[in-house]
């Protein structure tokens, strides 16, 4: 039997973590791997997250399953946190494995309700939404996003493309901090969206990974609870490990929206999809989620927390832009200052990438991807430098 397989290709951004652990240089800068770090370098465990552990090893009675859907409280709580008020009686959800656990559960239930429905990805996405789409062999379609001449978003393309979508498709829409672009639709610009998909008969589905890491815990959430309200069904896809920095905990969930009358027959198939998955979801890190929401000392202080990551990305995007401008002697890549998230897009050739990473020990993704936390206020003027001089 084994012998039957073949090599399967190899994710990018783990060649390139491997490549950047094998360099010796002291020097190198990682600015592929898409998690948060300070300026140490570090990916630290929130203060929240702590107090909440302690609390929890101090309490915590019993490690039997929970339920097929996670703990209710959790999922309750999360559901709160991302739509607001209004919505638990629309709202069927499950606890995942991390967000791609929850990306892969909505493609499961897309396939299960209508396997002709073709999914719509912007060009480009997190290269894991082709992936899932094809292993899972769905019908696959992109929409123009990023214009590349101008780094911000080609939206008249955009608009064009989204109106050949029909009727029952799903279009999958990056809530905040488009990944890997940086790249955001504006509230006007949303709104325009929203009306072309009514109009298709389109059902949006939201990754929402990055809550609170672009403008703001609630501003980000903005545009997910315009959809929400707009369109009789909503996949949302929301992941745990940015903003409360659990990533190893791998918390995460999928709330479907649907009428209040369907709701509990679309409950009773996301359970099943989880039973068919992984039976029960991991709890510690939903667990802990759920303490810090509950608590209002822990809220306050855990958005606190998130505020000063917020800051300090946006902190390192303005420094990074000034740089690049006295470098370079031009407003080239002032797109950076007005990106959100995590990441920007600098539109450096494949070429330019390869210098950066062999002439400088400057690692980032082919497709010239920064990972704007991989910066500090130190490397800013030496990546800025590089940079110059490649281009």
């Amino acid at each position: 039997m084994l012998e039957t397989l073949t090599p399967q290709p190899q994710d990018k951004i783990l060649q390139l973590i491997a490549m950047y652990r094998d360099d010796p240089r002291t020097t190198k800068i990682d600015l592929g791997v898409g998690v948060y770090k300070d300026a140490t370098g570090l990916t630290p465990v929130m203060r929240a997250v702590k107090a909440a552990e302690k609390k929890l090893w101090e309490v915590e009675t019993t490690k039997t399953y929970t339920g097929l859907a996670g703990e209710p409280a959790f999922n309750a709580a999360l559901v709160g946190m991302i739509l607001g008020d209004g919505f638990a009686d629309r709202a069927a959800s499950v606890a995942t494995p991390g967000g791609t656990g929850a990306i892969r559960q909505a493609l499961e239930l897309i396939r299960m309700a209508t396997p002709a429905a073709k999914v719509w990805l912007s060009a480009p996405t997190w290269p894991n939404h082709p992936s899932i789409i094809k292993y899972l062999g769905m019908p696959m379609a992109e929409y123009r996003y990023f214009d590349t001449a101008t780094s911000g978003i080609d939206f008249a393309g955009l608009m064009a493309d989204l109106d050949g979508v029909a009727a029952g498709d799903a279009v999958l829409l990056h809530g905040c901090c488009h990944n890997p672009t940086g790249a955001n639709l504006d509230a006007g610009q949303w709104d325009q969206v929203i009306a072309v998909l009514q109009r298709k008969g389109a059902v949006p589905f939201v990754d929402l990974a990055y809550q609170g890491f672009g403008d703001g815990l609630e501003e980000d959430a903005a545009a997910t609870r315009k959809i929400a309200a707009a369109f009789p069904e909503v996949l949302i896809a929301a992941s745990c490990s940015k903003n409360f920095g659990i990533y190893r905990e791998r918390t995460g969930i999928l709330i479907a929206l649907t009428s209040p009358e369907r709701k509990a027959v679309v409950q009773g198939n996301l359970n099943f999809l989880n039973r068919q998955n992984y039976s029960f979801p991991p709890d510690h890190g939903a667990r802990v989620v759920t303490m810090i929401l509950e608590d209002a000392a822990l809220t306050a202080d855990w958005k606190a927390e998130l505020e000063e990551v917020r800051q300090n990305m946006l902190g390192l995007r303005k420094q990074l832009a000034d740089e690049l401008r006295r470098a370079t002697n031009s407003d080239r890549f002032d797109f950076v200052a007005t990106h959100r998230g995590m990441f920007s897009r600098l539109g450096l050739s494949e070429a330019q990438v390869n210098r950066l990473r062999e002439d400088h020990g400057i690692y980032m993704v082919g497709d010239s991807r920064i990972n704007i936390a991989g910066l500090n206020a130190r490397t800013v003027p030496i990546l800025a430098a590089a940079i110059a001089q490649v281009i």
